[in-house]
């Protein structure tokens, strides 16, 4: 699709021309909360979006080509994932094929861990840049709850964190999920040691990393810096079957005025670019497709 052919403008996302390459069937977002205000915030949550539904999200989906999503509970909410769960069933609704990374906090029963599982869940973050809940000594207990499910371990973490608990996360029985690049910024990415870590544990096969947020690691605060090109050629040369992407819709950031509201669309183009210059077209159908397929079980009944 062209990007001068022009498409109804979609909620929190800017712009409205669709990607300049068309998408591979079965292409995934694999990061986008959903919001809405039925649900209350938890105590000392910092991001306080307004509301943003699958149904929203599903027009976006139309405008860049995506068919698959993966929905993660926002640190907004804590450990209540019942908006989440509720994104997914609508989306089910809409015959959208999605999966779900749940919060919990590891005292749940295995019964209701059974029942996050039937509704699509496979994986738990733990995010300790912004969250409200859990601590890095959660990462232990967390793991080893989680292993008998056949989840992963979403982590988003300060890249001083990351780089100090590199013994430990290479010892975890549980595939570690990245957002955000790491949460690397791409200017400091060689001399940083979490990048180092990161790297080791994608090529090792105990971690992914996501192409998502861009603009948040980036000190232009935008996905067009240049320096997010080399960041993102870093993941996909060394571990190309590890490398996920995500919009992070609704962009919780952008709405709190952190920085601009994205065109998504262009990322979409900005992730064409970075596979291109590292394999092409069949590197973009295995960050698209065939990876999210392998972590989240894409194409096989729940």
């Amino acid at each position: 699709m062209s990007r001068d052919c022009l498409v109804t403008p979609v909620p929190f996302s800017a712009g409205t021309a669709a990607p300049r390459t068309a998408l591979p069937a079965g292409a995934c977002d694999c990061h986008v909360h959903v919001y809405d205000q039925r649900f209350p915030a938890a105590p000392g949550a910092r991001l306080l979006p307004p509301d943003a539904s699958a149904q929203d999200y599903r027009a976006l989906q139309e405008r860049i080509g995506t068919m698959r999503v993966v929905l993660v509970t926002p640190s907004t909410y804590g450990n209540d994932n019942r908006c989440m769960l509720e994104g997914l069933a609508a989306l089910a609704a809409l015959g959208v094929e999605a999966r779900g990374v749940a919060v919990i906090d590891g005292r749940e029963s295995d019964a209701e861990l059974q029942q996050l599982h039937a509704a699509g869940v496979r994986g738990v973050r733990l995010n300790l840049s912004l969250g409200v809940s859990g601590s890095v000594g959660s990462i232990v207990p967390l793991a080893h709850r989680i292993a008998p499910l056949g989840w992963h371990l979403q982590l988003l973490m300060p890249p001083d964190l990351l780089a100090g608990q590199g013994g430990v996360l290479r010892q975890l029985p549980v595939p570690l999920v990245f957002d955000h690049f790491g949460r690397i910024a791409p200017a400091q990415a060689w001399q940083h040691p979490a990048h180092a870590v990161l790297l080791d544990l994608l090529q090792r096969g105990q971690a992914w990393v996501k192409l998502s947020g861009g603009y948040i690691v980036s000190s232009t605060k935008s996905v067009e810096d240049p320096l997010l090109d080399t960041l993102a050629a870093s993941y996909l040369r060394s571990a190309p079957g590890r490398v996920l992407w995500g919009s992070d819709w609704p962009h919780a950031t952008a709405t709190a005025g952190v920085q601009p509201l994205p065109d998504d669309a262009r990322q979409v183009d900005r992730l064409v670019d970075w596979t291109a210059a590292c394999g092409g077209s069949a590197l973009l159908r295995q960050v698209l497709v065939d990876n999210p397929q392998a972590l989240y079980g894409f194409g096989r009944p729940l």
